[in-house]
């Protein structure tokens, strides 16, 4: 695809997203976005066949970019912590901002029957979260930075309580203090103390 091609889709997907957190993802249209990314039917079914192949590459882009963050920082032997500090203050902004959130439009996507029964993606999507965390998790602990930790607990409470407050913050008011607990939980579960280091 050359470049003209690649910056289209990148839009697309830049206004589809947007959308989708806006409206969940059963409400938005090709037409809808059609509209929000200026371009004609012809222009958009060039590169999409329709609104779930969009969400799916998004949910992919969003998956692929958080592992070759902790990848690449990890390659380059930076900080456990360090890594961990920019990691949980995005997700702290993320939980915060509900107008940014795919959450519901997840849901929706991945109740959609022919969705679902396909070798259940959103297990698929939780399994490839849970390699990720593992192996930079357990990057920490072989770095002496963090505790020795029962990997697979820490994973599900970073996971179920990041996407738990991003759902439940479409439904009801989250105060700013809720992220900022877990975060800090999450952290302080993590690292070890100046004392335990040395």
């Amino acid at each position: 695809m050359n470049k003209r091609g690649q910056t289209t889709r990148k839009l697309i997907k830049e206004k589809s997203y947007q959308l989708f957190a806006e409206k969940g993802f059963k409400e938005v249209t090709m037409k809808d976005i059609c509209m929000a990314a200026g371009l004609s039917r012809g222009g958009l079914y060039c590169h999409y066949n329709g609104t779930r192949q969009i969400f799916k590459e998004i949910i992919d882009d969003l998956m692929n970019m958080q592992d070759e963050e902790f990848a690449s920082k990890m390659e380059l032997q930076q900080s456990a912590i360090q890594i961990l500090d920019d990691v949980l203050s995005r997700y702290e902004t993320e939980m915060k901002d509900s107008s940014a959130s795919l959450s519901v439009a997840i849901f929706e996507y991945f109740s959609l029957d022919d969705n679902f029964s396909d070798e259940n993606a959103i297990a698929a999507q939780y399994q490839l979260s849970v390699q990720m965390w593992h192996r930079f998790i357990q990057y920490g602990i072989d770095r002496g930075e963090f505790q020795p930790v029962d990997i697979q607990a820490v994973i599900d409470l970073i996971i179920f309580s990041y996407q738990g407050v991003r759902l439940y913050s479409e439904l009801m008011p989250i105060g700013p203090e809720l992220p900022a607990r877990i975060t800090r939980q999450i952290r302080q579960i993590l690292v070890k103390t100046e004392t335990e280091v040395s």
